[in-house]
């Protein structure tokens, strides 16, 4: 079983794994340590998610990777739940996971009791905002605390300086508007309870304003004719602001996004860890890696609370969901005989001038000039759900293909 690394060594990326093949291309992409679960007992059951079978795998690639696998256990477990939650910590135990992530205080009694070995690290779900709840989960024999989002990072130093655990943020992706994503709303429209990792964001949906006695008429606040986004948030983004969290004593950044793409998985992993490395050789932050983030779908980006000033953008404006000015159209799975093996994810025109995006950011433009299925039997196009072989191209395994669109 593999330790917590030491404070002083550098940062930790942490990316998401919402199912196998993700978690291959964060660990291609530069993720020092990924973060996955089964089928239950996690906050994102709408995530593909793990198999058995598939964790073991999983976390055999990201040992052989030298990157790390923690298995989330992180939802807020009723009476029915604990006896599943120890057979899950007893079976996933033997598979080595790196750390356990937990919420739930009886959760982790059952973690300690059963797997002793394996480290815990405390979910955001917790809601540790200051340095005596962070003592308090230390005393228990958590190594890691996953701070709460709604900080600043002068409060994060403070809770760094003032316990010997480790400190994880999250520095990317989606915010709830929801305190640290203990919400309700779901539950109360539609009966999905988002503490059970059921989620169906109702705060990304478009609402109106109507007075009690007067039902059918609602009020004019809406930023277009079908409502307002007043409950969406931006999305997270800290990427100019590195120097600033390593300070801060923080020892893994952590970016959002199990239910997201490969190719968001990809983009954000590589953007951050050259951001890092870039960091840690002492050159300064590079624009073309926000370009490069602003190629996936987003809700335009904030800094939310880390800065000191409430920035977490929850405006009709803001929560949009932005198109991204880019389409994913395929994950490049294998090289072999000088061919490209390509599971398509949108379709895929001969003739069309695609980007070859590779983990190690040699990028890089080129034509379809054959498009061949499994047979190899020329197309002329291929469509989304289908492997097929591209000739010619030479590109590392987990590639990603994009093409850029006309911005809305």
């Amino acid at each position: 079983m593999s330790a917590d690394k030491p404070r002083d060594t550098r940062a930790e990326l942490v990316s998401p794994a919402g199912n196998l093949q993700k978690l291959k291309v964060a660990v291609a992409f530069g993720a020092d340590a990924v973060y996955l679960s089964g089928k239950s007992l996690s906050l994102r059951a709408q995530s593909e998610n793990f198999t058995p079978e598939q964790m073991a795998e999983g976390i055999v690639h990201a040992h052989a990777n030298a990157a790390r696998a923690f298995v989330l256990l992180n939802v807020f477990p009723h009476n029915e739940n604990l006896e599943q939650i120890r057979e899950q910590v007893s079976y996933i135990s033997k598979l080595k996971p790196d750390a356990f992530v937990i919420s739930d205080i009886g959760a982790f009694e059952i973690a300690r009791e059963n797997a002793p070995d394996v480290p815990i690290h405390i979910s955001t779900q917790a809601n540790v905002t200051n340095w005596r709840s962070a003592r308090f989960w230390e005393r228990l024999g958590a190594s890691r605390i996953i701070l709460a989002r709604e900080l600043t990072l002068k409060e994060i130093a403070e809770i760094a300086s003032r316990t010997t655990m480790q400190v994880e943020i999250f520095v990317h992706g989606a915010m709830c508007m929801a305190y640290s994503g203990r919400c309700f709303m779901s539950k109360h429209f539609v009966g999905r309870d988002a503490n059970l990792g059921d989620c169906a964001q109702p705060c990304r949906w478009a609402y109106k304003i109507v007075e009690e006695t007067r039902p059918h008429d609602p009020l004019d606040i809406e930023a277009t004719p079908k409502g307002t986004l007043i409950f969406s948030s931006r999305d997270l983004c800290m990427i100019d602001h590195i120097p600033e969290i390593l300070s801060s004593g923080v020892n893994a950044l952590k970016i959002e996004g199990r239910m997201k793409t490969a190719y968001y998985v990809g983009i954000v992993t590589r953007a951050y860890r050259q951001s890092l490395d870039a960091n840690y050789s002492g050159y300064e932050g590079d624009p073309a890696r926000v370009d490069d983030l602003r190629k996936t779908s987003n809700r335009d980006f904030t800094t939310g609370f880390y800065l000191g000033e409430m920035r977490a953008g929850l405006t009709p404006a803001g929560g949009a969901r932005r198109r991204s000015t880019h389409s994913f159209l395929g994950l490049i799975t294998a090289t072999e005989a000088n061919m490209a093996r390509v599971e398509v994810r949108a379709r895929i025109d001969r003739g069309h001038t695609l980007e070859c995006v590779q983990p190690d950011g040699n990028d890089f433009q080129f034509v379809v000039d054959s498009l061949l299925d499994e047979t190899t039997q020329p197309l002329e196009a291929a469509l989304p759900n289908q492997t097929v072989l591209l000739p010619g191209l030479k590109a590392a395994a987990f590639s990603l293909l994009r093409k850029e669109e006309r911005q809305l």
